[in-house]
């Protein structure tokens, strides 16, 4: 019977670390603390990641290109309920790299390369829910004016984009645990496509409001 080949040792140290970073916040962990974590030596850890930051930006990349893969999918929105689900999975994502958003200013200030790729972040962001709502437009499930398009685009995107750290501020002590991820997540994604209620069409509205359920009254 074939073996699994092991992890590589680079692979390892990042799970780790972004599993310890969501759970306690970057600030807060320290390399020592990552390589006790995983039974490693210092120097084996900065073998691999001589400091911090290699840390930080190595898996910032690896959110970036899961976030750009999927942006793709908001030319394919037509509908409320693909709207519902594009959200989602924005999320669900951001979730799995909490610990970027937890401390997002704080990461900004410390480190000049997530400074300059956060800005693409924000740029693909709401270029991609502005292909929302011209999709949802062109589906017939709201009207919307072009010249109103972009500002709210803006202010889905700045709620996208704060959402966990308005849950962290409300519940410092459960907002961000493992197990309040899925009422987190939906809340996020009600409040983000709430403010389509006013161009929504009624049968569309209603279909929101039915996908949403419990979280609208959380």
């Amino acid at each position: 019977m074939p073996t699994k080949k092991p992890r590589r040792t680079a692979e390892r140290i990042l799970e780790v670390t972004l599993e310890l970073f969501n759970r306690f916040g970057e600030p807060n962990v320290s390399t020592t603390l990552i390589s006790a974590e995983l039974g490693i030596s210092p120097g084996n850890l900065y073998y691999h990641y001589p400091a911090k930051d290699e840390l930080i930006n190595s898996l910032f990349d690896r959110y970036e290109k899961a976030l750009n893969e999927l942006l793709n999918a908001a030319d394919g929105v037509r509908n409320v309920e693909d709207a519902w689900l594009f959200f989602h999975m924005m999320f669900e994502l951001i979730w799995d790299h909490r610990f970027l958003y937890r401390d997002l200013n704080d990461l900004l200030s410390k480190n000049r390369r997530l400074e300059t790729h956060f800005q693409f972040v924000l740029k693909n962001k709401t270029r991609a829910v502005e292909a929302v709502l011209a999709g949802l437009t062109r589906g017939s499930a709201m009207r919307l004016a072009r010249a109103d398009s972009a500002a709210v685009a803006t202010a889905m995107v700045v709620v996208l984009t704060y959402w966990l750290s308005y849950e962290y501020v409300r519940e410092p002590r459960k907002a961000l645990e493992p197990e309040n991820a899925a009422a987190t997540l939906a809340r996020g994604a009600w409040h983000v496509l709430s403010m389509l209620g006013p161009y929504l069409e009624p049968e569309a509205r209603d279909h929101l409001h039915t996908l949403a359920g419990p979280y609208r009254a959380a």
